[in-house]
């Protein structure tokens, strides 16, 4: 399996759009996602997909692809265009059960890093046995579609359940920090970095943008405060030993010790 870092700002372009596909490969996003799904209407399907195939390899960025789900009418095609491609990543969207990832690996006769998009009840409740799918290398939270399989609101506290469950279950399977679904209102950076910011603190390791203009709001959400890089740089620099001590009237032991570790690399990635 390749492996995979999570992207901080994965940010969606329309795989129809060529037009657009340099302006998102510059916008400072982690990951580019070239959409062939649900930004793309049934008649342009094919046109996009060949789009897809001709521009890709162009793009400097991380490349994401992701496909029309399985049991539509474009799914297969789809997977065949993704074969003339070479180190670009796969998100499946709807996935609801292990068989639709085996499936794909299957069509596609190649290693492929696949992030399986988690968008109903179903899906959460096949989450350990689609972890365990060889491929998935992360899940992606499909929030607004979850809340409408669900019919219940699309909010922080609605979706606190199902958004703690995919991260701890993904840490449990050894798989990389999943990806949180996007915020839907452009009318303020404020709300997409409150957002993301609620997404960082629940163990999220990136999120999904749908405009440019939500890239920085997002990684300023994910990226620690100077206070705590100020924290973190005094608990390393006094505990270099690991053994338990007081800084700045704190006990410090070994967690208090990774954590701060932790925060500095986080820091330095971001």
């Amino acid at each position: 399996m390749v492996s995979f870092v999570t992207p901080v700002v994965s940010l969606f372009v329309p795989g129809s759009r060529p037009e657009r596909f340099a302006k998102a490969d510059n916008s400072g996003a982690d990951a580019v996602i070239l959409d062939l799904e649900d930004a793309v209407a049934p008649g342009n399907k094919d046109l996009a997909r060949e789009v897809v195939v001709a521009h890709a390899a162009m793009l400097k960025s991380a490349i994401v692809v992701r496909i029309n789900a399985a049991g539509t009418p474009w799914h297969e095609a789809d997977i065949d265009a993704v074969r003339r491609l070479d180190g670009v990543s796969v998100m499946l969207p709807k996935v609801e059960r292990p068989e639709d990832i085996a499936n794909m690996a299957r069509h596609m006769a190649r290693s492929v890093s696949v992030i399986a998009l988690v968008e109903s009840a179903v899906g959460l409740a096949n989450l350990p046995d689609i972890l365990a799918t060889s491929g998935v290398v992360a899940v992606a939270f499909g929030s607004v579609d979850f809340s409408l399989d669900l019919g219940c609101a699309h909010d922080r506290l609605t979706l606190l359940a199902a958004r703690n469950e995919i991260v701890w279950r993904s840490r449990a399977a050894g798989r990389a920090a999943p990806i949180d679904g996007v915020t839907t209102d452009l009318s303020s950076p404020e709300i997409t970095e409150v957002d993301a910011r609620h997404a960082m603190k629940m163990g999220f390791g990136g999120k999904m943008a749908i405009h440019p203009r939500q890239i920085e709001p997002i990684r300023i959400a994910f990226r620690p405060s100077d206070n705590e890089i100020i924290w973190a740089r005094d608990i390393v620099g006094a505990a270099s030993s690991g053994e338990a001590v007081q800084v700045n009237g704190e006990m410090v032991d070994r967690p208090v010790i990774e954590r701060a570790r932790r925060i500095l690399r986080w820091a330095a990635l971001v």
